[in-house]
């Protein structure tokens, strides 16, 4: 009896054992899964948890490039340029102690070929790149992403000024393209996406911010007024190439890069773009108005020295020969006062007042000449 009492004290002491352990395991097991998804569903679903868990526009630069990098082109130009040289046979040491360096010249023809970028602007195959990039070319190949095969492109319309220009090919097929953007409404300190081919590598990306809008660059006898400034590394071969914003819009042509400085690049905005390309596309050039001085801005210093009574205006320095400045009297000294009744305070004032003019209308000035006041009435010409 005792054995038996003993015995079944022991069987219920083992299975209450059993029991608390399993509760106490299925307690842990409860805990880790409502703490946190469990392994096997961890393993058997990893990417998606990754997509879940991942910070929100992680892939946005990413999604960009994939989605516009086919719409950037890689522009190759060849120029034929001529060279003057030294007839080879005076160039012998024995003729050098009589002609020395100064022998007889031959010209000689020279190629020489650029490089740089572009993007599509429509499915027809329309371009835009810098003017600079085929400036005094005979020759332009367009390389498409998807192809190894060049094909020739024709310009449509360039300005030098604007460093702007309009190219077409025919692809026999419909082309991704860009759309432009509205530059106006970026703002310093958004994310910025250039893709070109620096030094030949083709569709090079690279990232940055907007450090500054409106920026004023002299660049090889080009004076940019208007200028996106960027961090986003722009190198040579990036000329013509699209600077986007994060929703895969152009909002700049990259087209300039200080040398002497690290992370400073500058892209033409895309408003002025669309302000002249209809024209571009359409007529072939800009069309600006043109009164043919050479001004400065009067100063005090300047006025005294000159024994002026203005004390602010812009003295013409120069006036073209046979210019509608020239036509109409103007003279060297003459002082510019007023412009159509709106005052003259410095040479820009006068730069911008004639470019919002249009070809073939008449301006009244004010002018100070000799002493005394006087109006004088220019139609403007085409430059």
């Amino acid at each position: 009896m005792f054995k038996d009492n003993s015995r079944r004290t022991l069987i219920l002491a083992v299975l209450a054992a059993v029991v608390i352990e399993v509760a106490l395991l299925g307690g842990i097991f409860s805990y880790f899964n409502n703490g946190r998804p469990a392994i096997a569903a961890e393993s058997t679903s990893s990417s998606q948890a990754q997509t879940i868990s991942s910070p929100i526009g992680t892939n946005v630069v990413a999604d960009v490039v994939e989605r516009t990098s086919k719409s950037v082109v890689k522009i190759e130009t060849t120029q034929q340029v001529q060279s003057q040289r030294i007839d080879p046979f005076f160039n012998d040491p024995f003729f050098r102690q009589f002609f020395g360096n100064q022998g007889p010249m031959y010209s000689q023809p020279n190629i020489q070929k650029g490089m740089g970028s572009g993007f599509i602007i429509s499915d027809d195959g329309y371009i835009l790149t810098n003017e600079h990039v085929i400036d005094g070319a005979n020759d332009i190949k367009v390389y498409l992403s998807d192809s190894n095969k060049p094909i020739k492109a024709k310009v449509i319309g360039s300005d030098f000024e604007l460093d702007l220009a309009v190219l077409k090919i025919d692809a026999g097929k419909k082309l991704p393209y860009i759309s432009l953007g509205n530059s106006d409404a970026s703002r310093v300190g958004e994310w910025v996406i250039a893709i070109g081919n620096p030094y030949g590598l083709d569709h090079t990306v690279t990232t940055g911010v907007i450090s500054a809008k409106g920026r004023p660059v002299q660049v090889e006898g080009r004076q940019y007024k208007n200028l996106l400034q960027t961090d986003a590394s722009i190198n040579p071969g990036n000329s013509g190439g699209p600077l986007l914003n994060l929703a895969g819009q152009v909002i700049g042509i990259n087209t300039a890069v200080n040398a002497q400085a690290q992370g400073i690049g500058f892209a033409i905005p895309s408003s002025t773009v669309k302000s002249v390309l209809d024209t571009l596309i359409q007529k072939g050039k800009i069309s600006r108005p043109y009164m043919g001085v050479y001004i400065q801005t009067l100063t005090a210093d300047l006025a005294n020295q000159l024994n002026l009574s203005s004390k602010q205006g812009a003295i013409i320095a120069g006036v073209v020969p046979d210019s509608p400045a020239d036509k109409a009297g103007l003279k060297q000294g003459d002082v510019i006062l007023e412009i159509n009744k709106q005052n003259v305070t410095d040479a820009a004032n006068v730069t911008d007042l004639i470019q919002k003019s249009k070809v073939g209308s008449k301006i009244t000035l004010l002018v100070e000449s000799n002493g005394s006041d006087r109006y004088v009435t220019v139609t403007l010409e085409e430059k």
